[in-house]
């Protein structure tokens, strides 16, 4: 399946828990078609002491979120857009919905 998210990309989540809450994807992995957002989903995970992290102890991080869940922001306006795409100048290329501007 073609993704209409990419790395990179500014997004709002649109559903769950932090509905609202937008940043810009950090990875996606497209096997379980999920994408990890900065600032977003934060979960507490415990770490052991390691060489590169010596005192151990909780640790905030970024968990994955459903991909279905996000919405590409519109360049123009800030609000969620859908995407689709079009061929412009014999390239085809991604465009906002809502004002079809390229992304």
């Amino acid at each position: 399946m073609k993704l209409k998210i990419k790395t990179g990309d500014t997004v709002v989540v649109t559903a769950g828990d932090h509905k609202g809450s937008e940043g810009k994807v950090v990875k996606i992995d497209r096997e379980k078609n999920k994408a990890i957002v900065e600032g977003v989903n934060m979960v507490s995970k415990h770490e052991k002491p390691s060489a590169q992290n010596p005192q151990g102890g909780i640790v905030k991080k970024e968990a994955p979120i459903q991909i279905s869940n996000l919405s590409l922001m519109d360049p123009k306006s800030g609000e969620p857009t859908r995407v689709g795409f079009e061929v412009r100048d014999g390239k085809k290329v991604r465009v906002a919905k809502k004002s079809n501007e390229v992304l």
